[in-house]
């Protein structure tokens, strides 16, 4: 995901597909699996069941970055995916159309195949619909600012050369995100996706799903756009999303 020609570029697509998903299906897991984890320590304690849920997923965010960022620059996002495309058409960095689609579709289904993972290892039917209504305006909101500050967090990061702190922050700032955000900041349309494929704690209603992707699409666009006003040039750094300029996968 760097300039045309750099390793990263040389980096088989196929290589980099697998790496999305099983980055985003370990996510997902992780995900899913704290939320049910916590519902069986905690029964009786929902602020404390958040609490689990949360650390387990900043603490296995970051560590998945590290482990499949110098193969697929661990977007595990389609939102990250896009906004890494749009910033880099000029300068030929990023991703290419192509490669976004591929990108979206190994997220996705990564997602689903993450859930399905965690209601297994807990003994639950593979596939459980969730029952989780989460159809609210002010669920939304959350969700649009959940979003636009990922990406402003992960490009001004890239930009200003400081992509090798990314695991920790990025971990950090979801892990945050899940209390100050009223959604408890899913800020993923794959993700969101995978979660509906739960029926435990962490699970979204499928009916609730449309609402909460066309808000991270609002949060992507609104991102983009505080991106631009405020670091016109960072389209040189799409490149480097996830990972610093200079490490790339070996054989």
């Amino acid at each position: 995901m760097s300039e045309p020609g750099t390793a990263m570029h040389q980096i088989a697509l196929w290589r980099r597909l697998l790496a999305e998903f099983l980055g985003t299906a370990l996510l997902v897991t992780a995900v899913v699996g704290s939320g049910v984890m916590a519902t069986i320590l905690s029964p009786d304690d929902v602020g404390l069941q958040l609490l689990e849920n949360s650390v387990a997923t900043a603490f296995a965010l970051g560590a998945l970055i590290l482990t499949f960022g110098p193969v697929s620059g661990a977007h595990f996002n389609p939102v990250v995916s896009a906004a890494d495309w749009f910033l880099g058409r000029r300068t030929r960095n990023g991703l290419s159309g192509a490669d976004l689609a591929g990108y979206a579709l190994a997220q996705t289904a990564g997602a689903i195949a993450g859930s399905i993972l965690a209601n297994l290892m807990f003994d639950l039917a593979a596939v459980t619909f969730s029952g989780k209504d989460r159809s609210a305006g002010h669920l939304w909101l959350g969700e649009v600012v959940a979003t636009a500050g990922l990406l402003l967090l992960i490009f001004a990061l890239a930009r200003s050369g400081r992509a090798a702190v990314a695991p920790a922050a990025v971990g950090a700032y979801i892990g945050a995100a899940y209390w100050f955000t009223s959604s408890t900041s899913f800020a993923n349309p794959a993700v969101t996706i995978g979660r509906a494929f739960t029926d435990t704690f962490a699970g979204i209603a499928p009916g609730s799903v449309p609402g909460f992707i066309a808000a991270q699409l609002i949060g992507l666009i609104t991102g983009v756009g505080l991106l631009l006003a405020l670091y016109p040039t960072v389209g040189r750094a799409a490149g480097e999303v996830l990972v610093p300029e200079g490490v790339s996968a070996r054989e």
